[in-house]
């Protein structure tokens, strides 16, 4: 089939029969792309019986695929790839747009190498030239320039960034158009699934409030102080890459670059020194704070409020000054 220019596909995600908000994000983009290439949106999505699919229509997608099958409730590369590439090349979109979470950023580069095209990673923006090609904006170089990248490849795909744009505004008047799609494989033969053991309840990237811990934690029981002051505050524990490095935390709770994107209301740097790979993930926080003992750590830079000291004398204090005992509304600082 020949490609049909100017469509926008968007691949859809859902974990357990959610639907990602990655999904939104990328439709509100999509539409404005679209509008500027003069083209339509799609969304292609697989998973369990009674998704809500028809929440994606009501996000803006012209046209929704719906790949249903019991072995879409979990996530699996190998069946996610053999069916969304016979269905590309059935399609034939000329842009194809995948959310930069940490399936999407595994799934993406096996698409992209069984399409045989090029493949943009950790996009924060797109925009369309003078000619009507897309242009896909990255970070590069630790964050100190951004890419331009124009793919000669077809289909042109790109993963964005988490929480990069906007959700697209719900419409329940929006037509809904769904196509249901048979799978072509539903049995991974290399894979058995015994179980599914969450490994943690907490999603930091959905979180008002996050205390993150950096190198200036001695060992991982030290991480009750950010657990603390978190509690007083009624948000999560985050950390860098330095912890996960050193086995005291795991990365489903990492902030950064390699890590999760996160823009919270609050953001508590503790110990942190504010490498650029750090800063990548957080810098768009609403409030940063930072705590740390070297007074010229890049950290101060970026943070609205910050304290030169011990975060072992500091945190405490913080986590007393904010917690429940003291009266805290939680509405101020």
């Amino acid at each position: 089939m020949a490609m049909r220019k100017n469509t926008i596909l968007v691949l859809g995600e859902q974990n357990y029969g959610v639907i990602h908000p990655v999904t939104y994000e990328l439709l509100q983009k999509a539409q404005e792309l679209a509008k500027e290439m003069k083209g339509s949106v799609e969304c292609l999505i697989l998973g369990p019986p009674n998704l809500a699919v028809e929440e994606i229509a009501y996000h803006g997608a012209d046209l929704v695929y719906y790949m249903e099958h019991e072995c879409f409730q979990q996530a699996d590369e190998f069946l996610y790839k053999q069916n969304i590439e016979v269905v590309l090349r059935r399609l034939s979109p000329e842009v194809v747009l995948i959310g930069a979470t940490a399936f999407g950023r595994s799934l993406a580069p096996r698409i992209a190498g069984a399409m045989n095209t090029g493949l943009t990673a950790d996009c924060t923006d797109l925009k369309v030239d003078a000619n009507g090609q897309l242009i896909q904006i990255r970070p590069a170089f630790s964050d100190n320039i951004l890419a331009y990248i124009r793919t000669s490849t077809r289909p042109q795909m790109a993963t964005i960034r988490y929480k990069e744009f906007n959700e697209s505004i719900r419409d329940s008047s929006l037509p809904v158009n769904i196509t249901k799609i048979k799978p072509d494989i539903t049995v991974n033969p290399n894979t058995e699934v015994l179980s599914h053991e969450p490994i943690g309840a907490v999603d930091i990237t959905k979180a008002d409030v996050i205390v993150a811990a950096g190198r200036g934690f001695r060992k991982k029981e030290d991480l009750a102080m950010a657990q603390n002051l978190a509690d007083s505050l009624g948000g999560v524990v985050a950390v860098s890459r330095a912890l996960v490095d050193a086995g005291m935390a795991q990365s489903q709770i990492q902030v950064g670059y390699s890590g999760h994107r996160v823009k919270p209301k609050i953001y508590f740097a503790c110990g942190i020194s504010g490498a650029p790979q750090h800063l990548a993930g957080m810098k768009e926080s609403d409030i940063i704070i930072a705590v740390n003992n070297d007074a010229s750590a890049p950290i101060f830079k970026v943070a609205d409020i910050g304290y030169v000291g011990d975060i072992y004398e500091i945190l405490p204090q913080l986590a007393k000054r904010y917690g429940k005992e003291s009266g805290y509304d939680g509405k101020r600082l």
